[in-house]
């Protein structure tokens, strides 16, 4: 009773403990879980609107197992792609939005019209060849399962016929008007003359004077637009190369040489004669069995053979062997088992198609009579003259090698389609002819051919050695550990190894330097455990190991000092300079000035605001325009241009005669101002608030 009577005293205390303790367990998962260090769920936001992570996650699913590319694409790259589409579409389904646009059932099927996958598509086409909208809604009626994929579609429609829309009234809204076409006229027109003194920026060293860091923050804060930089890391690193020494390359050349000569061998307790390769019967299965690369009994023109090798390889005579040789990374004999005259070609052709036959840019329509007729009369102009052939090709054939006079290259049996193969290989050099194809009609000049051999090759990879691979990795765990405590550079240079030039990453990146597909340094560099000067090893499958140090932390805003220095300090220093030249510029008049200065009196000839190029300097818009704005017979203020600081008069200003209409000048601006239409989406991403966490998720 005594202890329960405790208990009942002490049970306020108690049920407080473990309070305390349900707490602090809810308190660590929240941590845990994101809770109150809660990572984003959104993969990013376009001006406040989310983007989901798991439907980004599918469509970035998507893109990578139905890339049409033919090249692998990585999930960054695929991220990126889906990144920059979904961005895009925020954006401009903003803009509709705005403006209040909206398709009906005629603009979608237009645009369903103008996919040829849909609207070319025999299924949906009626008897007289056109798009048949009744066809393509009963299609997908008869089959339930395609109408999810179908809806998808037809949303992506929707926007692309918005897009449409939107895109007009960008275009429309760009015009040209007389007075632009009346300035253009004037300033091409319109001339001036005029004296001057220049004194070039180049007359003063630019070690002598100097552009301070603050000066250059100052500049850019100025221009922020266009000095704005992403968050970045900079990274330097040492490579441990995982390579062969030069005992391992002994090694297996020694190895590869054994396999020469007949060799007698103790097994099973008795003496084995193993036979060489040398005097090998079965060619195919000695290669097999000793080499790293198979047997392969293709033939090989001398030009595809390893170029310091294929002299000699090409003259073997059949069953003489050569070797050891180096290629590449492996050590290789090679055995002749023959030669093959003509087993390559050349050969160059006028391609005339007809109407039906799947060739784009055909030069004109025309029937397979038509064709025909054409190829037969080209034949008979190339037989009677060939040293026409390559003039005839280039102004005739239907095929994109007409822009080479029709040279196909050397091929190989069996790469062309065969009507035109056997044309090829079953003729002599030099021989013209014509073949019918599924392309159209060719005609042919078989321009030369060459000789192949046969080899065996037994190719063994050079590669490290296991002692050389742990001597590797001690070597670059060593100095991984010291780097963490020692000056980075000064290590290296102990341990005879390189520090390679630093490397800047942003966020989303996924190559490293000269390493592609290196996403676990970028992803090292910018979690939040890794401080400034950490150091790491990375073991890099097929290169070795790299030893990384964070250099360096770039915050997004403006860009780091020493990135924008290259286009600004040049700037600066003029603009200084300019203002140390104009302290000598004295004088009333423009001889006066030049005798200050050392420099002669020049002159310009009837320059126009089109062509300001002033004799001598160059390229000198604001010193022609003020000019023009110069009363005749004035010494104009000294004038900061692109080469230096210049002080003009001028003599005189002859205006264009005036003209009827300007419709000449308003049609040369008018391109011009309708490709400025293709700049809306990039000035809507400049003036977005982007979020971009992928970071979090790749």
């Amino acid at each position: 009773m005594a202890v329960l009577s405790k208990i009942r005293n002490r049970s306020g205390l108690l049920l407080l403990a473990i309070g305390f303790a349900l707490f602090a367990f809810i308190i660590g998962e929240a941590i845990q879980s994101g809770g109150f260090n809660r990572q984003p769920r959104e993969v990013g936001s376009v001006n406040g609107k989310d983007i989901a992570y798991e439907e980004f996650r599918l469509k970035v699913a998507e893109l990578e197992k139905n890339n049409q590319g033919g090249q692998p694409m990585s999930a960054i790259q695929a991220s990126n792609q889906i990144w920059n589409q979904e961005v895009s579409i925020a954006l401009i389904a903003a803009e509709f939005e705005k403006l209040g646009l909206r398709v009906g059932k005629k603009h979608i099927v237009e645009v369903f019209k103008a996919d040829p996958n849909i609207g070319q598509n025999p299924a949906f086409l009626n008897a007289a060849g056109k798009f048949d909208e009744k066809k393509f809604e009963d299609y997908f009626k008869a089959n339930p399962e395609g109408m999810t994929a179908f809806k998808e579609r037809e949303k992506n429609a929707e926007l692309n016929a918005k897009y449409q829309i939107y895109n007009s009234l960008v275009k429309g809204a760009l015009f040209t008007t007389d007075a632009e076409g009346k300035f253009k006229y004037e300033a091409e027109n319109n001339k001036v003359s005029f004296d001057f003194v220049t004194v070039p920026y180049s007359s003063i060293k630019d070690s002598d004077v100097k552009i301070t860091d603050e000066e250059i923050v100052a500049y850019m804060k100025t221009k922020e637009k266009k000095f704005k930089a992403e968050e970045s890391r900079e990274i330097e690193y040492v490579l441990v190369e995982d390579k062969p020494s030069a005992a391992d390359e002994a090694e297996i050349k020694n190895k590869i040489n054994s396999l020469l000569s007949t060799r007698v061998e103790y097994r099973d307790g008795k003496n084995d004669t193993i036979p060489g390769f040398k005097s090998a019967t079965n060619n195919a299965e000695f290669v097999n069995m000793n080499s790293d690369i198979p047997f392969d009994s293709t033939y090989i023109a001398k030009q595809d053979l390893p170029a310091e090798h294929a002299e000699k390889l090409f003259a073997l005579a059949t069953g003489d062997v050569y070797g050891p040789y180096q290629f590449s990374n492996y050590y290789c004999i090679s055995k002749a088992l023959g030669r093959k005259a003509g087993a390559k070609a050349k050969a160059s052709h006028i391609l005339i198609s007809w109407e039906g036959t799947q060739v784009p840019n055909k030069k004109e329509k025309r029937t397979k009579e038509q064709a025909k007729a054409k190829a037969e009369g080209l034949l008979a102009q190339a037989q009677a003259n060939p040293s026409m052939f390559m003039m005839l090709a280039m102004t005739n054939s239907d095929d994109s090698s007409a822009q080479q006079g029709g040279d196909l290259g050397f091929f190989s049996p069996g790469q062309m389609v065969k009507p035109f193969n056997d044309f090829v290989f079953n003729n002599p050099i030099g021989k013209i002819g014509l073949v019918e194809t599924e392309f159209g009609y060719h005609v042919i000049n078989v321009t030369d051919k060459q000789d192949a051999i046969r080899l065996a090759t037994i190719a063994q990879k050079i590669e490290p050695s296991e002692a050389t691979t742990d001597k590797i990795y001690t070597q670059a765990t060593k100095f991984e550990m010291e780097a963490a405590t020692k000056d980075f550079a000064a290590l290296a240079k102990e341990m005879k190894l390189t520090v390679s030039p630093s490397v800047r990453v942003k966020a989303i990146d996924e190559s490293f330097g000269p390493i592609s597909n290196q996403r676990q340094i970028v992803k090292w560099a910018f979690d939040k455990e890794t401080d400034l000067n950490s150091v790491k090893r990375f073991e890099i499958v097929n290169v070795g190991h790299i030893i990384v140090k964070l250099k360096k932390i770039n915050e997004k805003g403006l860009m780091a000092v020493e990135d924008a220095r290259p286009q600004v300090e040049y700037l600066l220093k003029n603009k200084k300079k300019a203002e140390m030249i104009k302290a000598k510029m004295n004088g009333s008049s423009l001889s006066a000035i030049a005798a200050s200065n050392k420099v002669t009196v020049l002159n310009a000839t009837d320059l126009t605001i089109e062509s300001p190029s002033v004799p001598g300097a160059g390229f000198e818009p604001k010193v022609v325009g003020t000019a023009f704005a110069t009363k005749a017979g004035q010494v104009s203020k000294p004038i900061d241009g692109n080469s230096g600081v210049y002080v003009i008069m001028t003599k005189t200003v002859t205006k264009a005669p005036t003209i009827k209409d300007y419709k000449e000048y308003v049609a040369k601006l008018k391109p011009q101002v309708q490709g400025n239409a293709g700049r809306f989406m990039q000035a809507l991403k400049n003036d977005a608030d982007i979020v971009d966490n992928r970071a979090t998720f790749y």
